[in-house]
Parts: structure tokens; C-alpha cells; sequence
């Protein structure tokens, strides 16, 4: 099962990115990094992300099916 991370600083529009672990072309710094767990996909990433950011996000690159404009 995919790990997952959410990075915990915003995106300029105040986004907080999922990531797929070892999937992520541009991955957040680890210091940046909040663990999230293993999901059978981003959707339950995101959810997981939103317990801890609202305003979270799939990363256009290896989340996209999840990632909101």
C-alpha cells in the first residue's frame, strides 16, 4: 500500500499537498513533511491531511487523480 505525507507548509494559495513517499518528482524538504500513513489511495490521504490541514490537496504530479484546482 502507498505511504503518504502531507507537506506542511501552504502553497501560495494556502494548499497543503499530499504526496506519495518515494513517488514524488518535487517532494517536500523532511523537515516539512507530516507522515500521514499507508491508503489505498490519495482520496483517503487527503481526508487524512484535512484532520490535520483544511485546506489540503493532492500534488498535481503524484497524487493528480486527487489533486483540485
Amino acid at each position: 500500500m502507498p505511504r503518504y505525507y502531507v507537506n506542511k507548509n501552504a502553497q501560495s494559495n494556502g494548499d497543503h499537498e499530499v504526496h506519495q513517499v518515494t513517488v514524488c518528482p518535487k517532494p517536500a524538504d523532511e523537515s516539512n513533511r507530516l507522515y500521514l500513513g499507508n491508503f489505498n489511495s490519495c482520496h483517503g490521504a487527503v481526508l487524512e491531511a484535512k484532520k490535520h490541514y483544511s485546506q489540503s490537496n493532492g500534488c498535481y504530479f503524484c497524487s493528480n487523480e486527487c489533486h483540485t484546482t
